[in-house]
């Protein structure tokens, strides 16, 4: 099928306005978001003047709270969710300004390490004593880690603006994507399920989904405007930010599916930490800075009202 190339100058804008993520592979230290401290696509929320609650740093494990810090594992390449500043070194993202609310609340200085997305849940409670990472939360994942209900999204499909491929939008997830090369980051829910799809497709005798995993979602979105992809499935968020970021020159098509919650990531034997990371969310949720986060960052439809540990999930 015909795929449109994009002039070199248009491609290199996109790469420049998806900068931030492409500078992941950096070092990115730790930090806040502080509003007019990083370019204008990634001012959020300013979490330095949050306060500790003396209860709830009460509930905090000794074995964590013994250096002040909260050791926090997280994939910067998933803007506008997480991701790297202009600077090339600060995380931002709404996903970085909650876990950084989270960690002050409970008396924490917030680390944000920098890691590959499939490589974070295997190293909670060894390297990292928290994850955040736009993990959804599924059965699979519950066997491994203890996750905290905060977020909602779902999962979208994107192509060139005006769709020049003709994929039809009425079933995005499924067999409309027979055939068509699709990009993915790497370890995502929307990997596994289009390897289910791709599986689904070859047994009704059509070509399998020609599927091309990225580490960074930045890529996926670059290599999808300049033509060398003609769909990419992402979350709901992401695909939203992508379309704003390249001036429109990929588009959404359908619908929202598989709508499911975030979760914070804590090992599976410490409930103890589990609960407090529960206890910060609810309070920044009763108190209404999580909506003001939210708002910071245009995604204020899909904060939860409730932080669970461990919902029950289908």
């Amino acid at each position: 099928m015909r795929k449109l190339a994009l002039p070199a100058a248009a491609l290199a804008a996109i790469t420049l306005a998806l900068g931030a993520c492409t500078s992941a592979s950096q070092d990115a230290g730790s930090g806040d978001t502080a509003g007019g401290s990083a370019s204008p696509s990634a001012q959020g929320f300013d979490t330095s003047s949050i306060a500790e609650d003396a209860d709830i740093a009460a509930m905090v494990p000794e074995a964590v709270a013994t250096d002040g810090a909260l050791t926090i594992g997280s994939n910067l390449e998933y803007a506008p969710n997480e991701f790297v500043a202009a600077d090339g070194r600060t995380p931002v993202g709404f996903d970085i300004d909650i876990i950084n609310a989270v960690a002050r609340t409970m008396g924490l200085e917030p680390q944000i390490e920098n890691a590959g997305f499939d490589s974070i849940i295997p190293a909670i409670g060894s390297k990292y004593e928290v994850g955040i990472s736009s993990f959804t939360i599924n059965p699979e994942r519950l066997e491994q880690v203890n996750m905290v209900s905060y977020f909602t999204a779902g999962s979208a499909l994107a192509v060139q603006q005006g769709n020049p491929d003709g994929i039809p939008a009425d079933d995005v997830a499924g067999e409309a994507l027979c055939g068509v090369t699709v990009g993915v980051q790497t370890g995502t829910i929307q990997q596994e399920q289009l390897e289910t799809v791709s599986q689904e497709c070859e047994a009704a005798g059509n070509e399998a989904i020609d599927l091309l995993p990225y580490d960074s979602q930045a890529d996926v979105t670059t290599n999808l405007a300049g033509g060398k992809l003609q769909a990419m499935y992402a979350d709901s968020p992401i695909v939203a930010y992508a379309v704003e970021q390249t001036n429109g020159q990929v588009e959404q098509l359908g619908g929202i599916d598989d709508a499911a919650p975030y979760g914070v990531v804590v090992a599976k034997a410490d409930t103890e930490l589990a609960e407090a990371v529960q206890a910060a969310l609810q309070k920044l949720m009763d108190d209404g800075t999580f909506a003001e986060i939210l708002d910071a960052w245009g995604q204020g439809e899909g904060g939860l009202d409730t932080a669970e540990v461990n919902p029950n999930v289908g």
